[in-house]
């Protein structure tokens, strides 16, 4: 069941709402941060940053702290909190961790033969799932099968119900409200990859900015990520290796004014140099992003025939 506690707002006037629930822990699922006073129409996404586990999840991992850090997005939940401060944006923060559900990935996209009971009439699992890399993760490169025993589909039911239908109907609803507010918005699905492998002759790009190849985000805002990157001297990349997902299909309709972007960012970028801790390249990210989203702000803002900046009191009240 859904969480619906009251709301809570902060000294900055961001209005706080958790909901969702994880199984095995009496912890919501994701927070919701929305400024009372919209400044701009973006709202920051983290799915992938979730650290709460439940005592079975890690007991029934392989290997628990490799794997769980692994699969983690490490602390790219500090890198979107600290952007959605600095520049307004509204925040869906995952808490629940990928381990126990991909929220990147549709709620049919099982690798079914990693559950104990299969369910009845069940729609082939992709290529993804295949892989071990569906709803539920199964394996990782190097480590293979990361869980000791199988799930049950009961136990995948409950984490549907629990995290990935709240946290996408929550999400779905402040992009709602942005949009109508400003007549566009822009989702920015916040990621972190490991360092891609350099080609030899070849600097490796420290973003991926992903679109679906065109289909979730308009060209423009896209050209102006590029450009922004570019003039930071910041190598970026289009889709490749990471085009987007779930996220970007589920929220993303250009043509109704949604607008959704994925970014991958290198941890080596804003973490130590074992990908653990916050590093000293921390600070100059958020001022790269920081600066990204404001600018990309004012250009959804005034696709919607708004400006980033006016004044929302009265529609508030």
């Amino acid at each position: 069941m859904e969480r619906s506690p009251p709301d809570m707002c902060d000294s900055q006037g961001v209005i706080r709402r958790d909901g969702g629930s994880i199984p095995g822990l009496d912890e919501p699922a994701y927070s919701v941060f929305a400024p009372a006073t919209s400044r701009l129409p973006v709202v920051i996404a983290v799915p992938h940053g979730g650290r709460r586990y439940p005592p079975d999840v890690m007991a029934r991992l392989r290997h628990p702290e490799i794997a769980a850090l692994r699969l983690e997005d490490r602390l790219v939940d500090r890198l979107g909190e600290v952007l959605a401060r600095e520049t307004g944006a509204g925040l869906v923060l995952a808490h629940a961790p990928r381990a126990m559900l991909d929220l990147n990935r549709a709620e049919d996209d099982v690798d079914w033969d990693m559950l104990g009971i299969p369910a009845p009439k069940a729609p082939p699992a992709n290529g993804r799932a295949r892989s071990g890399l569906g709803l539920v993760p199964r394996r990782l490169p190097g480590m293979g099968d990361i869980w000791r025993g199988r799930l049950s589909w009961a136990e995948v039911e409950a984490r549907i119900a629990g995290i990935h239908a709240p946290y996408h109907t929550a999400l779905a609803h402040i992009l709602a409200q942005e949009r109508e507010r400003w007549g566009a918005v822009l989702l920015i699905d916040l990621h972190s990859m490991p360092p891609l492998p350099r080609i030899i002759g070849q600097e490796s790009a420290s973003i991926v900015v992903g679109d679906r190849f065109g289909a979730s985000c308009h060209g423009a805002l896209v050209a102006s990520a590029f450009s922004h990157f570019a003039a930071g001297s910041v190598l970026a990349a289009h889709n490749r290796p990471y085009a987007g997902g779930f996220a970007l299909d589920r929220h993303g309709a250009p043509r109704l004014g949604a607008h959704a972007m994925q970014l991958e960012i290198d941890r080596a970028a804003y973490l130590d140099s074992r990908l653990v801790e916050l590093g000293d390249g921390f600070d100059a990210m958020v001022r790269l992003l920081s600066s990204l989203i404001a600018m990309l702000g004012a250009q959804v803002a005034a696709m919607g025939g708004k400006r980033s900046g006016d004044d929302w009191s009265e529609a508030a009240e």
